[in-house]
């Protein structure tokens, strides 16, 4: 009776062990299914946005061929190469600029300017949102002065900065940070003042100190409001960069556009911007990285 025992034992754990085993495989099976899904998606999405562009720029060309699409809006077909500016004469400005050298110097202080403001910006808006979200008395007293701050059409400050800090690099950087300033300000003071109650009252519980919190309940609440300002941030202090250049600089590619403007040189304007969106789009793809980086609790994007 033992043995039968015994062997009735093994074969019962024999067959616990083959069913672990077999919901593992599935599990695993499971995970790689999901893992391709995402993959598919993600290079699904990738062929339909260079499908998307491409149309674009072939429409664009075709509207400014002559002869190729009949006049929607002019009565010349060869006025739509004047407003637009042609696709082969940009890039083809695009590659001069690059293989003589001539765009380095200008993109330099462009993104100087760009970077400077976003990083001072950002830093501002995170401490300021940070104190007074944590702050409530300090909050109410600043209230009516952040709304009127913030209602204040920031592009006029452009010619005080101009007078203020000259023409050089720091009148766009100053404009650059009071627009990035108020989007991150903003989001971050959402951020912690949406902190899950109950989980601010177990941190106490657990003897959490005021640093404590700040550490390990507010930051990482709200770093995804932060990296969502970010994105758009990105935008404002090229916006910043670019109107400080118009209104007074020697260089930087929004010298450029201007004098290209003064000569209706559409042509160059249309490559300046074409420069700035991919520099724009280069800088939001690295505060993605960073994102994803940092904030390893939030599922990755389908």
């Amino acid at each position: 009776m033992s043995g039968i025992t015994a062997m009735t034992q093994e074969m019962k754990a024999a067959g616990a062990a083959a069913n672990a085993a077999q919901h593992e495989t599935s599990a695993s099976d499971a995970i790689q299914n999901h893992d391709k899904r995402i993959r598919a998606r993600r290079l699904r999405i990738a062929l339909w946005q260079w499908a998307l562009l491409v149309f674009v720029f072939f429409f664009w060309w075709a509207m400014t061929k002559p002869g190729l699409l009949p006049n929607f809006f002019f009565d010349n077909d060869a006025q739509a190469a004047f407003f637009f500016g042609e696709p082969a004469e940009i890039f083809a400005r695009i590659r001069d600029w690059f293989v003589g050298g001539e765009i380095y110097r200008h993109l330099g202080v462009t993104l100087y300017e760009t970077v400077l403001a976003f990083v001072i910006g950002t830093a501002a808006g995170l401490a300021v949102g940070l104190w007074l979200a944590l702050s409530p008395f300090a909050a109410a007293v600043a209230d009516p002065f952040i709304k009127g701050l913030n209602s204040m059409p920031r592009v006029i400050l452009a010619p005080i900065f101009a007078v203020w800090f000259g023409l050089g690099p720091a009148s766009k950087i100053a404009l650059g940070v009071t627009l990035v300033f108020f989007i991150v300000f903003f989001n971050v003071y959402q951020g912690v003042r949406e902190v899950n109650p109950t989980v601010l009252a177990n941190a106490r519980m657990l003897g959490a100190s005021r640093k404590d919190l700040l550490r390990t309940v507010y930051m990482p609440s709200a770093m995804s409001w932060v990296f969502s300002s970010l994105h758009t941030s990105v935008g404002m202090a090229f916006v910043a960069a670019v109107i400080g250049e118009y209104l007074g600089s020697a260089e930087g590619v929004g010298y450029l556009i201007l004098q290209a403007e003064t000569t209706f040189d559409m042509n160059t304007v249309m490559a300046g911007i074409l420069v700035l969106t991919a520099c724009a789009l280069l800088i939001d793809r690295l505060v993605t990285f960073a994102e994803v980086r940092l904030m390893k609790w939030v599922p990755p994007q389908k």
